[in-house]
């Protein structure tokens, strides 16, 4: 008998395999390749990169494949919103 934790691991990679299709298909080679290299030094930002790509194909938004040049500037926007600032106490 198959137990819920092998549904839900299928069901994981299945939801990995769908998401990797669709990013093959709105990034450019190039693209692909800089996300590859941000996911080794940070994997959270991958994430919310990939979360974004995906809500503006889901949405239609997405006219044509996102360049190298384009990726650079969501990762620009992504992370100039997070300004540190440290309070002396």
């Amino acid at each position: 008998m198959i137990d819920e934790e092998e549904i839900k691991k299928a069901q994981e990679q299945e939801m990995e395999r769908i998401k990797k299709d669709i990013l093959r298909r709105v990034l450019t080679k190039e693209a692909m390749e800089r996300l590859g290299r941000v996911r080794m030094v940070n994997p959270v930002l991958t994430q919310q990169i990939e979360l974004y790509l995906l809500q503006l194909y889901q949405t239609g938004q997405i006219k044509e494949a996102i360049t190298d040049e384009k990726l650079k500037e969501i990762l620009n926007m992504l992370t100039e919103k997070k300004e540190w600032k440290i309070k002396r106490i």
